[in-house]
């Protein structure tokens, strides 16, 4: 399935730092055979996924819709439907689908949250 994973305050705080457990999390995605995709509302992150060595996860970056979601995916160039949305923003998830996750705006080691969203898409294919 397609995972989508918006960038701020999703995988980075407000400072720039990567949220713990983002590789181990994306790997997991891998081995369970999904595809994972960046997305963000300010833009292609190519830096974000280059500064923080995830290309190896990441099958494709996109500009992410910030309303009209539906009608501007494809203005927008997602030419890959999403199926699950990894995102901080209500809106968005409430309308394409998936788990609303913790803002992370200040680094916290201990942060679990996307080990609950796993969690999260686990169950969602599953059932």
């Amino acid at each position: 399935m397609n995972i989508f994973f918006d960038v701020d305050y999703t995988l980075i705080s407000f400072e720039g730092r990567l949220r713990p457990n983002v590789k181990e999390v994306f790997q997991q995605l891998l081995d369970d055979g999904h595809k994972i995709y960046i997305w963000s509302g300010v833009g292609l992150r190519h830096e974000i996924i280059k500064k923080f060595e995830l290309e190896p996860f990441v099958s494709g970056v996109y500009w992410k819709p910030i309303e009209h979601y539906e009608e501007k995916l494809v203005e927008l160039g997602v030419d890959i439907r999403p199926d699950f949305i990894i995102d901080d923003d209500f809106g968005i998830v409430e309308a394409l689908g998936g788990y609303l996750i913790k803002a992370y705006s200040l680094p916290n080691p201990d942060d679990k949250e996307l080990w609950k969203a796993y969690e999260a898409i686990q169950a969602h294919f599953q059932a």
